[in-house]
């Protein structure tokens, strides 16, 4: 493309992989990166947000729940309510549903246990900026590494989340199968990532950062980057 994006990282007290989501965002979209602290209200000028994954404010209280009372967060808001794109991973995503940027909330693991590991995803919707670029059906390998990230909802919010297809990736096996064991953590209706009603704010639990380069062995977590390059140019092209 003929600029560069501009995306902005925030970061938390306790964030771990800021620094990972600036590497992804610089080498696999050529992007422009800023990196904002948590007590500043400018988020410079940017077409995309990430809030990174880690322990922000070493999850006491639940995980997510005192960075959403974070300065920044007021900005990252209204940057959401303006229509800027928004990607929370993993912590990222508790943050966002702390904030009421995306609805649900986060559990505990089911067994209880901190989960590190590659999953299977299967891409549900193409109504966001990071899978536009991907056909509906997909299944990408990425890692999780979370202790809390058993998504739950009211009957109804999951209602309104599978008939506005809100729903983005669900944990699948190899196959791109729905099952008991492809599902690491208990999440309900196998959600593993979720958007809000205009398709602009996004957040899943896996980690695209730590599988975006051949060095990692893998690089399905680039197709996310590089739907959200494609997106800015209107070159959402998969089916």
């Amino acid at each position: 493309m003929s600029r560069k994006p501009r995306v902005t990282v925030i970061l938390f007290p306790g964030s771990n992989c800021d620094h990972d989501a600036v590497h992804a965002a610089e080498t696999v979209m050529g992007a422009d990166v800023l990196l904002v602290r948590h007590d500043s209200l400018d988020l410079g000028d940017p077409e995309l947000v990430i809030l990174p994954g880690g322990f922000s404010y070493g999850d006491y209280l639940r995980s997510g729940a005192m960075a959403r009372f974070s300065p920044v967060m007021e900005s990252v808001a209204a940057f959401a309510t303006d229509g800027g794109a928004v990607l929370g991973i993993c912590n990222g995503f508790q943050i966002l549903c702390e904030a009421g940027l995306l609805p649900g909330a986060m559990l505990r693991n089911a067994g209880l246990r901190f989960l590190c590991k590659d999953v299977y995803l299967k891409v549900e919707s193409r109504r966001t900026p990071f899978t536009i670029g991907i056909h509906r059906g997909e299944v990408l390998r990425v890692p999780i590494a979370h202790g809390d990230g058993n998504w739950t909802a009211s009957p109804e919010t999951l209602a309104s989340l599978q008939a506005n297809d809100q729903i983005v990736f669900r944990y699948v096996n190899a196959r791109g199968e729905r099952t008991p064991d492809s599902n690491p953590n208990g999440s309900l209706d196998d959600v593993a990532g979720i958007c809000n009603l205009n398709g602009n704010v996004v957040g899943l639990m896996p980690h695209p950062e730590r599988c975006a380069e051949a060095i990692l062995g893998n690089v399905d977590g680039a197709r996310l980057f590089k739907s959200f390059e494609s997106s800015l140019l209107g070159m959402g092209t998969a089916a």
